[in-house]
């Protein structure tokens, strides 16, 4: 059976979104235990640990899938290359 562990910096980013974007979210990561590798996530160029994406919406989720464990890294606006720039600060 699938886990899911979600950083505290994905934590915070995610307590901070409004109630219609916090339950998109929610959503997404809860069907993530389902299919870990859906049809429009990527792998990110890169990654060392094969760190996918997935986009909700106006925002992006930056997870890795170790053993049975869903690790949600980084959740951040699309726009910009913040959540890009959150992501290389953690994978060094």
């Amino acid at each position: 059976m699938k886990k899911i562990k979600i950083t505290k910096d994905a934590s915070k980013a995610w307590s901070c979104l409004d109630a219609k974007q916090y339950k998109q979210i929610g959503t997404t990561i809860m069907d993530l235990l389902q299919d870990p590798m859906p049809h429009d996530s990527q792998q990110l160029k890169g990654a060392l640990n094969g760190e996918r994406r997935v986009d909700m919406g106006e925002y992006r989720i930056i997870y890795a899938i170790v053993d049975d464990v869903i690790e949600i890294l980084v959740i951040g606006k699309r726009n910009g290359d913040e959540v890009y720039k959150k992501w290389g600060r953690k994978s060094k």
